[in-house]
């Protein structure tokens, strides 16, 4: 059956938020290997922040991101080596270094509303011979028609395929369909989809983008991610292989990979418990989650009340310094 879907696994850059960024060698040689036999195309890795994420503010990284892209690409023969990188936080240097290390490919991110920052990057990339994506994050805060022009401006600087990601997993289905297909419109390259599981409705809106016509979809072993998690990789393969969509997944082998290899690493199960219930509601970024955990116990808070306050503020992916001093606030405020 033809290929219709490509499936990028993120357990690497993303997961590495529900681990507190404590990936090792070991365990990174282990998982991209075991994707890679699985035929996933795309394998990212980084901090979940990523290039240059690795700080006081967002956590450091208890192994340098460098030595473990270099410990993936030994592992990886067919897929792609990925890496993140948020101007800002990573620079064009941290690039030619991942390059060096291995990575094949690039996802420059932005706010959904700031894709002109991502030009110099987007095309350092491709002067590198990166395949580079555009990757528009908090999508649920722009309309489509808003997301839509930011996308062709990406488009425009060189990007291979537009990513669109619900940060907070704030987004129904139908609020998916509708950017998908709106950027899907107004641009000539593919597009894809990124889904958060705060609202149970990871499965269900990376559903939505296929269907809205999104060509590649991310996800994650045993869902590991910021908040509640991703859509997980072994269900979304199950889930389209029952519809007839051919993703070219080892559907077993991703099931034994999850179990082998990741759930003995995680810290706490990816479950829709209250605070990423709370992400999900409020419309917070999903990595926000640990921080806000941390905040609340500083100053014997809800967490519940900051994530509140966050979503009230309109806190974006780069902010996570703030959420001390939101908490700080409240604490004030209530005496």
């Amino acid at each position: 059956m033809e290929q219709l879907i490509q499936i990028v696994d993120t357990t690497l850059r993303d997961g590495s938020h529900a681990v507190r960024h404590s990936f090792t060698e070991e365990q990174v040689s282990a998982i991209a290997a075991g994707l890679d036999r699985c035929h996933v195309p795309l394998i990212e890795l980084s901090h979940g922040d990523g290039l240059g994420g690795s700080s006081y503010t967002y956590g450091f990284s208890k192994r340098d991101e460098f030595l473990l892209l270099k410990a993936a690409a030994e592992q990886i023969k067919n897929g792609k080596l990925t890496v993140l990188l948020l101007p800002g936080i990573g620079t064009i240097e941290d690039l030619k270094k991942a390059h060096d290390c291995g990575a094949k490919a690039v996802r420059v991110a932005t706010h959904v509303t700031e894709a002109d920052v991502s030009a110099q990057h987007i095309e350092a990339a491709r002067r590198l011979g990166m395949m580079t994506v555009g990757f528009l994050m908090m999508t649920h805060m722009a309309e489509p028609e808003i997301i839509a022009e930011e996308a062709k401006k990406m488009e425009s600087y060189g990007a291979d395929y537009i990513n669109l990601a619900d940060s907070a997993g704030f987004l129904l289905p139908e609020d998916v369909a509708a950017r998908v297909r709106a950027v899907k419109e107004a641009v000539s390259i593919p597009v894809g989809f990124h889904a958060h599981n705060n609202l149970n409705l990871a499965i269900a809106n990376s559903l939505a983008a296929v269907e809205a016509g999104a060509s590649y979809i991310d996800a994650t072993l045993r869902g590991l991610g910021a908040g509640a998690g991703n859509t997980q990789i072994e269900v979304l393969a199950g889930v389209l292989k029952r519809k007839g969509i051919d993703t070219g997944l080892d559907f077993y082998g991703l099931m034994d990979l999850a179990e082998r290899s990741v759930e003995p690493l995680m810290q706490r199960p990816q479950t829709v418990d209250n605070g990423s219930l709370m992400l999900g509601y409020a419309g917070v970024y999903s990595s926000f989650l640990l921080h806000v955990y941390d905040a609340a116990k500083k100053y014997d808070l809800d967490p519940r009340d900051i994530m509140i306050e966050l979503g009230k503020r309109r806190m974006v992916g780069g902010q996570e310094d703030m959420i001390l001093s939101v908490a700080y606030q409240l604490k004030q405020q209530a005496g």
